[in-house]
């Protein structure tokens, strides 16, 4: 059984959502990120860096208990431990591996930077809004493209790269974005979000 350690956010569903696609068991463990959980010296040790999500795998690849952190990480992890949302063939494993780097790198950090300023900055900083909702918008402008010329961002198969970016884009209505005009991710967005997997691992920690 693995232990999920998490709360509902993008980075932590994006876990909820692989174990529940994967099929694999596990315990939740709620992480209140608004009371400062993640600060506590017993989920320092399982995270230094104070974020989640967090797991803790008791049958990890040398029959060890293996702890990991980092969101992208955990999908790379399960995906090998299972075989299952990755393309066994070269071409296509690269590709997934490629947009799940830039969900990391780049859906991530500036949907982030979006929600941060229009929902949680104490003071308008209106260079900092246009920045981020520009850069934003470049992004979605990017996964429009790609979800035009292929049914899922490594191609034609469901992939960890799939499963990373639906949870940032669930959260459109918070960075002000209608997905009618990015017809193509709306499409993606829609089918995916009819997965029941999907369903499940979104109403995780619950």
């Amino acid at each position: 059984m693995i232990e999920l350690y998490t709360w509902g956010t993008p980075n932590g569903r994006k876990a909820s959502i692989m174990l529940e696609e994967v099929g694999l068991p596990y315990n939740v463990h709620k992480v209140d990120i608004g009371k400062g959980d993640q600060f506590k010296p017993e989920y320092v040790a399982i995270n230094p860096y104070s974020k989640i999500p967090a797991i803790i795998d008791p049958e990890g690849p040398d029959g060890k208990p293996l702890t990991l952190f980092e969101s992208g990480a955990i999908l790379v992890y399960l995906s090998g431990k299972t075989g299952k949302l990755l393309p066994a063939a070269a071409r296509g494993k690269y590709l997934a591996l490629q947009w799940l780097m830039f969900q990391m790198g780049a859906v991530g950090p500036f949907f982030g930077q979006v929600h941060h300023f229009l929902r949680a900055a104490k003071v308008e900083v209106p260079y900092a809004i246009e920045r981020y909702v520009k850069e934003k918008d470049r992004v979605y402008g990017v996964l429009d493209r790609r979800l035009g010329e292929a049914q899922y961002l490594a191609g034609g198969e469901y992939t960890i790269a799939d499963v990373a970016t639906y949870p940032w884009v669930a959260r459109h209505e918070w960075h002000k974005t209608d997905l009618n005009l990015f017809p193509n991710v709306k499409r993606w967005f829609d089918a995916i979000g009819a997965r029941p997997p999907v369903q499940r691992g979104m109403a995780v920690p619950g």
